[in-house]
Parts: structure tokens; C-alpha cells; sequence
């Protein structure tokens, strides 16, 4: 499959660029608040969860981009696998859609000036296309949470048991198979 590059309009390249510019400010930002929720329940290490955090973001960019068609894929991939991560971190469905809804609340904040700025129509659009990409990241999620959890059911005969180690490992090779899908893109 060539690489299709969409011609990108100017209000969703500021956007992009805006997202760009506070994108490590968005993953700490992120990464705290997971961290702090989460204090009481199994949880990855920071880098860890930085870096599927910034992969997300990074994915975000470019939905937002001149290849936002092939980055859909690869964002409900990541967010699929977040949602995996999630199950073996012990949390609830709810807990999982919270999660990624507070990726929604970073980017209503650190985009609101930019996005005000916009005329009405653009403004709009720009809006609507970030929320439906977080929905439908969220509704991915739940799917790769739910799918981890069955998984789980059905091979240790009804007892879910957290080893984390191998898990870890396995989290860490996707997150690299992922990031280099988002480089060739």
C-alpha cells in the first residue's frame, strides 16, 4: 500500500504544530494524574507509561496531520493495546475510558487558545475531528480491555493471576513495534 499524503488545511496544521510544541507537557501532565489515581493499584513504572502516553500523543499529531488516514489505524492499535495494559494493571472498564478521557481534558486546555482563535467553522471542525478520534480511541480501548480479560478467563481456567514481569516485556516489544510504524509514517 503507498503512502496516500493528504494535503493538510492551515487551521489543522496550527493545531498539529500547537499539539507539537506541548507535547511533553501533555504526556507529564497525563502521567501524573494516571500515576496519582493509581497509587493503590498495580501500575506500570513512569518511563514506562511515558512512553505509551507519548506514543498516543505522537499518534494523536498526526491524526491531526498530512497522514491522518494511515495514523487511524495505528491509533486504534495503540489504544487497543492500552486497553490490554489496563487489564493487566487490575483496573475497571470505567477506569480505562476515564484514563484516556483525561487525554480529551489535556487537549481541550492546551489547545483552547489555538482552537479559539480559529474562525467558527474551522474551530468546529477541528473540535469535533479531535473528539471523535478520542472516541473512538476510548471505544478501542475497551475492546483490547475487555479482549485481555477474556483471554485471561479462558487460559488460567476462570483465575485471573498478574505475572508482571513477562508482561512488562511484552508491553515494552509492542510499544517498539509501534513506534516504528509511527516513524515509517
Amino acid at each position: 500500500m503507498g503512502l496516500t499524503v493528504r494535503p493538510s488545511n492551515p487551521p489543522l496544521s496550527a493545531v498539529s504544530r500547537a499539539m507539537a510544541a506541548s507535547r511533553g507537557d501533555l504526556v507529564n501532565e497525563w502521567a501524573t494524574w494516571i500515576l496519582h489515581r493509581a497509587a493503590q493499584a498495580p501500575h506500570l513504572d513512569r518511563p514506562t507509561l511515558e512512553r505509551q502516553l507519548g506514543l498516543l500523543v505522537d499518534i494523536v499529531i498526526q491524526l491531526t496531520g498530512r497522514v491522518r488516514r494511515q495514523a487511524a489505524q495505528l491509533w486504534f492499535d495503540a489504544c487497543e493495546h492500552y486497553g490490554r495494559t489496563a487489564a493487566t494493571r487490575g483496573l475497571a472498564a470505567g477506569e480505562v475510558v476515564e484514563e484516556i478521557q483525561r487525554l480529551r481534558e489535556l487537549l481541550i486546555r492546551h489547545l483552547s487558545d489555538i482552537i479559539a482563535a480559529l474562525p467558527a467553522r474551522y474551530s468546529m471542525a477541528t473540535v469535533l475531528r479531535l473528539n471523535r478520534q478520542v472516541d473512538r480511541g476510548i471505544a478501542q480501548a475497551v475492546v483490547g480491555y475487555t479482549d485481555a480479560l477474556v483471554e485471561t478467563l479462558f487460559n488460567q481456567n476462570g483465575v485471573p493471576v498478574f505475572v508482571q514481569e513477562p508482561v512488562d516485556r511484552e508491553i515494552l516489544k509492542r510499544l517498539e513495534q509501534m513506534e516504528g510504524e509511527l516513524a515509517r509514517l
